[in-house]
């Protein structure tokens, strides 16, 4: 992923608070020789502690044919992007060109963790990472907890494996126009208020915390 230094995230506080709210994303796995890498989309619990970058948790079905592959090379990227529009040209046009010689461009933000993963199938710590990662997206509870032999959910446990990811690398960018004169910027967050399409009060947000001044 090209970072461009106006791209970058101002500081790690700006990805960490960004990828608290951000919990989907696509877990790429290094295929086994001849193979292509594996991609898989799944819900995940970022925590900043351990380490210097934090973990993650994340659960898949035991059939899930990744396995292999992962056991093979424990070294993965999860790739989690959000916040992106599409900008027409003729809202990036400089004040003293034509409309239309302004550029197509996309605005987004996007996380990528490397990551060493370690399969956890031990019930007792499986049930405890899966009662943390159920807390992230039920913090007012409603889930019975999982608890290996007992109902509701002991008997599913065999059925699945936990991921503990620890990040040991971080990228970060947030794409939103932070190379543009004041007044592109302007305008363009102007026409985001006006179209008011999915994705775009996200990515105007970004944009006015983001912009330049001068």
């Amino acid at each position: 992923m090209l970072i461009h230094p106006w791209d970058a995230a101002h500081d790690e506080g700006e990805w960490r608070a960004w990828l608290s709210r951000h919990d989907f994303g696509q877990l790429a796995v290094n295929g086994l020789p001849g193979d292509p890498p594996w991609v898989q989309p799944m819900h995940f619990r970022y925590d900043p502690e351990p380490g210097p970058h934090g973990r993650v948790l994340a659960h898949l079905a035991r059939p899930n044919p990744l396995w292999r592959a992962l056991e093979a090379n424990p070294a993965v990227l999860l790739s989690v992007v959000d916040d992106y529009v599409f900008v027409p040209g003729p809202w990036t046009a400089p004040e003293d060109a034509p409309s239309e010689h302004g550029t197509p461009t996309s605005y987004y933000a996007a996380v990528q963790l490397r990551c060493t993963a370690r399969v956890v199938d031990d019930p007792a710590e499986k049930a405890e990472l899966l009662n943390r990662q159920v807390a992230h997206f039920q913090p007012d509870g409603g889930t019975a907890p999982v608890a290996p032999g007992e109902a509701p959910f002991g008997r599913m446990l065999p059925g699945i494996r936990v991921l503990d990811l620890e990040v040991t690398e971080v990228r970060a960018k947030f794409k939103y126009a932070g190379n543009k004169p004041r007044d592109v910027q302007d305008r363009v967050a102007d026409r985001l208020a006006e179209r008011a399409g999915p994705g775009d009060h996200a990515a105007r947000s970004h944009q006015l915390r983001r912009r330049t001044t001068d």
